[in-house]
């Protein structure tokens, strides 16, 4: 008996629609990731892009639990010397609520090239809309 190896010619993609509001930001990227990855299908190879494209909308009610908040903190660098910079995760879902899950989720994927791939099947939206409904995405409820 032979190993089955997927093609990524071969592989059919579906579309799903998340919607965030109410959950927390590490589960729900953890969870986006493994189907981004296309670790829920009986097909999954590792080395071959088999994921599903995800929609997810009202990005900007996700919640952090404990006090991670304030005490998270986003940093970034300007490229000066002393140009480090650092912005509390509430102010970050207050300006940018699609970045922060952004973030969270592609620090969950592969690092390189295919991981790379991978992570433009995701469209995140703060709002309750997006415009993808050509594609006829099926709703997804995460636990």
């Amino acid at each position: 008996m032979k190993t089955y190896m997927a093609k990524g010619e071969t592989v059919e993609r579906k579309w799903y629609v998340v919607d965030a509001e109410g959950m927390v930001l590490g589960r729900l990227a953890s969870q986006v990731a493994a189907i981004l990855r296309g670790k829920h299908k009986p097909i999954y190879t590792p080395h071959v892009d088999t994921g599903d494209h995800v929609i997810i909308i009202n990005a900007g009610k996700v919640i952090m639990t404990g006090n991670k908040l304030d005490q998270k903190k986003y940093y970034r660098h300007t490229g000066y010397p002393g140009g480090i910079r650092e912005v509390s995760y509430r102010d970050l879902l207050d300006k940018k609520p699609e970045f922060a899950l952004y973030k969270a989720i592609r620090l969950m994927m592969p690092k390189g090239p295919l991981g790379r791939k991978m992570l433009t099947k995701v469209r995140i939206y703060a709002g309750p809309s997006h415009e993808h409904s050509a594609q006829m995405p099926e709703t997804l409820v995460l636990k």
